[in-house]
């Protein structure tokens, strides 16, 4: 067998609610990869930038002819194609063909791919929701309707500011956000408090402290993830078990975090941490300083599904990133080919057709065409939403 074409589609689904309740526009990138042999796979390569389109394509011609099978060694080519390795682009578009050419492996054998990377360690993926609101009462309002529906996790940013300052106003609202919701769902709801990298170490480690009465699960991100030893600080100080990863590219970057042994949650992006092997190679890495894993899985179906592969596959598994996975399900039905996971009361099943379980429809994919960014904010997804307490020094930052 061998590579016959490697061909980016980028797309923008209809304005729909995220996952924090807001419509948001945002652009993403499927991969598909054909073969000689009619077969074909899907992978994604969504970072944010359209300029990943021509990066896929661009490294795409390389293995052009080449046997798809040859996964690892595809990826050490391209990964070390120019003088300078790495980055958000390069990294996404090699995923994207790498998700795709795991998707043509399994597809050619018969078998889903979790099988390929050892088995099954679990038959079902425990999987968090949003807490999210932009007052208190409203993050208790949404997470009663997602306890409602049976899930015993959920995630929440109850943060308003931009930028590494935040001010009291905007603390006393994040803590009361988290107070009023673990009142209203109980203690047995987990509830993971996600900072979005946006808090200068002595704001973390004071607001930590005020919050860890009401027990979360971790406390991701607390600041920006440029500077291991500012998280380090972090973590020293507080009791809170701490998450942080999806701005971390490779196993060179999780080496570095990972022998400080500061955090208990690793969170890697399969898309810009390397594609499926390299998570594997990471989660490895992770069991090896007792941290749990969960994928940062928040792009499109190929990922999503990709997500649950990996978790299905690891010992050290701790919980599954919601994330666009509620997103997809309600539109699912029109846009893959193929059975899409199921919710069961707070657990996602797990793809068991071959190769990652399911097809991007290639004709609803030519009807949502992206955004134009130059004309209107495509990718602002987290854009500054109303009522929410501005920055006093004007930042900003989208997380």
């Amino acid at each position: 067998m061998k590579i016959s074409s490697i061909k980016a589609i980028p797309w923008s689904p209809d304005q729909t609610p995220d996952s924090y309740g807001v419509l948001a526009s945002r652009n993403f990138v499927a991969v598909k990869v054909e073969t000689d042999e009619g077969i074909t796979g899907w992978g994604d390569a969504t970072v944010g930038p359209l300029s990943v389109a021509n990066m896929v394509e661009e490294l795409g011609d390389i293995i052009l002819g080449e046997d798809p099978a040859r996964i690892d060694y595809h990826w050490e080519r391209l990964y070390h194609l120019n003088h300078v390795q790495g980055g958000p682009i390069q990294l996404s578009a090699i995923s994207g063909i790498e998700m795709a050419l795991w998707d043509i492996k399994g597809k050619s054998l018969g078998v889903p791919v979790y099988e390929l990377l050892g088995g099954k360690f679990r038959d079902r993926i425990w999987t968090y929701g949003r807490w999210d609101g932009i007052t208190p009462e409203a993050a208790v309002e949404h997470a009663l309707s997602q306890k409602s529906k049976g899930l015993t996790a959920l995630k929440g940013d109850p943060f308003d500011h931009k930028g590494l300052f935040i001010s009291y106003e905007a603390e006393k609202k994040a803590v009361d956000t988290l107070a009023a919701v673990r009142e209203a769902v109980g203690n047995d709801m987990e509830l993971l408090v996600e900072c979005h990298g946006r808090l200068a170490p002595s704001s973390a480690i004071r607001i930590a402290n005020e919050m860890e009465q009401y027990r979360p699960f971790v406390y991701e991100e607390p600041v920006p993830w440029e500077n291991l030893d500012a998280l380090q600080r972090v973590a020293e100080a507080v009791n809170i078990p701490i998450a942080t990863g999806e701005r971390l590219y490779t196993k060179w970057d999780y080496a570095q975090l990972l022998n400080r042994n500061i955090v208990a949650m690793i969170q890697p992006d399969i898309i810009q941490g390397g594609g499926i092997s390299e998570m594997k190679k990471i989660a490895a890495m992770a069991a090896a300083h007792y941290v749990g894993y969960q994928s940062h899985a928040i792009h499109g179906p190929m990922d999503v599904c990709s997500a649950l592969h990996i978790a299905a596959s690891i010992p050290n598994f701790m919980i599954n990133e919601g994330g666009n996975y509620f997103r997809w399900r309600e539109i699912a039905e029109d846009m893959v080919m193929g059975e899409f996971p199921n919710l069961t009361d707070g657990y996602v099943s797990i793809p068991t057709s071959p190769g990652l379980g399911v097809a991007m429809n290639e004709e609803w994919l030519g009807k949502h065409p992206p955004v134009e960014t130059r004309s209107q904010p495509g990718n602002a997804i987290w854009a500054q939403q109303a009522g929410r307490l501005p920055s006093k020094q004007f930042e900003q930052w989208n997380p």
